[in-house]
């Protein structure tokens, strides 16, 4: 949840590290610091964001260097916190928690190491600091470092006297640039393209030196390692904002081109039928067998596989769980090897995801399939099966396309599990692929009720409390809409299955809380409008999202707006699109920042 950049490189490399910060800023927001070779170490560290470290560096110049952008995890956001850290000569960045750093930091401690922070990355530093000692190389100081550290993290390493960086990774994100001027590390793609498409993607265990010489990789034992180099198919230009006002709006108006991306082995109309050989060359076996479906997910992607559970057993006529990633491997549960597990990431990083998922590949279910939008992340290597959404780069903390592509994949995997179990007709079959191939068409027309959804926001500025609603497949939409209000507009917000008003919610409804509802013409319309009834019964403000065709009207405190159609199993994806524009809109309101949100950021690598 930190952003880590290093260069070395035959030109000045603080402009690349700021700009790679900048990058990476959607990935910790806390604090910001760089450390340089002159050749003597020179550091430079400051609270909040990359803007006042970039002023800082204003006219710094050197061609080897360190930089980071900090969430925080141990310690206060604070100067003292902001990494880099240093020990005699020694400057470390990291991305991670040790989870023994109390135990080394009290065994350094006794050996004369001062500390001045309350960081765990400071015990790192003094670590390898210790071990130099000994063995005289820095790849080598590192190798013997990350053998005693428990946890997770991705450091990058520079010295005095050095010519070269060391960096290392076990559980978070980090890969390296080959470029003709030089050699340099990130924590994702986004931050390098400024000066590379050619990546390498380091695999868990692995540390390289990068020198001006070129690149070595070495596996845990030190022995040599090969990794393979890619093109990235990201553009400069994917990362920039263009004419929107923030990523998030870029984001949720990119999403027709996201799914139309996700969907495009649909646009031929030769394509009928769903083939399981999207999901991998061993998915026909995998899915043919399988008789149950288990989701791992967390945040908006938990949501996601709440709504794949109503396709899944609609569908294909066959039980589906979903579990929060965090609590899951930390119960006692069922095994069951025949299990489809379902690991759901945009980044493919997401440190619960990934544990939860190993935690059940330990307990004998191998049959593993990951949807993520990064090809090269460690939950993607990690199963045997996959799907890439390719919703393109999301930086927006609060996830939007991501979600959307991410519901289409699942649906995709619903209908090909209903095939493959024989319970999808042929003409229910075309009727599906249709309605998936119009869904991008479909977005954009949700897209036009912003200018409307806008002029709602304008209510909600002052409101402390929110409550959304829905029944059936769009209670998830409602617990989405909720999250995303919450995130980014800090206004309390909760999502209920209407049916459960009268069990307790209804206690909060009064004038001064907003009801927000979700409203398809579908078979539960009626249920809804009397649990609709029920708040305006009790004074509640109604803000209602129906299809044209759902016989839902306007009156004093009822407010209403219209999607263009109703859109059957497929309606989840259009309906979230109303409730993310809302969120989006109340934030502007009420001026919080929509990009970062206070106290989150965007990929959890951390547990």
């Amino acid at each position: 949840m930190c952003g880590i950049v290093a260069a070395v490189a035959r030109r000045n490399v603080v402009p690349v590290l700021i700009e790679g910060l900048r990058k990476l800023e959607y990935r910790g927001y806390d604090s910001a610091g760089l450390a340089v070779l002159k050749p003597e170490l020179t550091r430079l560290r400051s609270v909040g964001r990359v803007a006042e470290l970039a002023a800082q560096a204003d006219g710094l110049s050197a061609s080897i260097g360190i930089a980071h952008t900090r969430w925080a995890t141990h310690g206060v956001p604070s100067e003292g916190n902001a990494h880099p850290h240093v020990s005699s000569g020694l400057a470390v960045v990291h991305n991670g928690i040790i989870e023994n750093h109390a135990e080394l930091k009290s065994q350094l401690t006794d050996v004369g190491y001062v500390f001045t922070s309350e960081t765990d990355t400071e015990v790192i530093a003094h670590l390898i600091n210790s071990l130099l000692a000994s063995c005289h190389d820095l790849l080598a100081a590192v190798r013997l470092a990350t053998q005693r550290l428990i946890g997770a993290y991705a450091i990058a390493v520079l010295r005095e006297g050095s010519d070269g960086i060391v960096v290392a990774r076990q559980g978070a994100p980090l890969l390296l640039g080959i470029a003709a001027d030089g050699l340099y590390a990130a924590s994702d793609a986004s931050a390098l393209l400024q000066v590379t498409r050619t990546m390498i993607y380091l695999e868990d265990g692995d540390l390289a030196e990068l020198g001006p010489t070129g690149q070595r990789i070495v596996d845990q034992a030190g022995q040599p390692v090969e990794r393979a180099r890619h093109e990235s198919a990201l553009s400069a230009d994917a990362v920039e904002l263009g004419n929107y006002q923030h990523y998030m709006q870029k984001e949720i108006f990119e999403q027709p081109v996201a799914l139309a991306n996700t969907l495009e082995m649909l646009g031929s109309a030769a394509t009928r039928s769903f083939s399981a050989n999207l999901f991998g060359a061993a998915a026909p076996e995998a899915l043919a067998s399988t008789r149950s479906v288990l989701i791992l997910a967390c945040g908006t992607s938990y949501h996601s596989g709440l709504v794949a559970r109503y396709w899944i057993e609609q569908l294909a006529g066959i039980p589906c769980s979903v579990e929060i990633a965090s609590e899951y491997r930390y119960r006692v549960s069922v095994v069951d090897p025949d299990q489809l597990v379902v690991a759901i990431s945009q980044s493919g990083e997401t440190a619960d995801t990934l544990a939860a998922l190993k935690h059940a590949k330990t307990r004998g279910m191998t049959r593993t399939l990951a949807i993520c939008n990064v090809a090269e992340s460690a939950i993607v290597r990690e199963c045997a099966l996959r799907f890439l959404t390719r919703a393109g780069m999301e930086i927006g903390v609060a996830s939007t396309k991501a979600f959307t592509t991410q519901l289409a994949a699942l649906f995709l995997l619903a209908a090909t599990l209903a095939k493959q179990q024989g319970r999808l007709a042929a003409n229910d079959e075309s009727e599906c692929l249709t309605a998936l191939r119009h869904l991008p068409l479909a977005l954009k027309h949700v897209l036009e009720l912003e200018p409307a959804i806008a002029a709602w926001a304008q209510d909600f500025a002052g409101k402390q409390h929110a409550l959304f609603l829905g029944r059936g497949l769009h209670y998830p939409i409602a617990l989405e809409g909720a999250l995303k209000l919450k995130e980014i507009s800090y206004i309390h917000a909760e999502g209920y299955p209407a049916g459960e008003l009268k069990h307790g919610p209804l206690a909060l409804v009064d004038e001064s809380m907003p009801v927000i509802s979700v409203a398809p013409n579908d078979n539960l319309l009626e249920k809804l409008k009397s649990n609709l009834q029920e708040v305006r019964a009790r004074g509640g403000e109604l803000y209602v999202f129906a299809d044209a065709d759902s016989a839902v009207e306007a009156s004093a405190g009822v407010h209403i707006l219209r999607l263009p159609e109703h859109y059957g199993l497929l309606s989840p994806v259009l309906h979230v699109v109303p409730l993310q524009l809302l969120s989006y809109h109340v934030a502007l309101v009420k001026g919080t920042d929509v990009d970062k949100p206070r106290n989150l950021a965007k990929s959890v690598t951390v547990e």
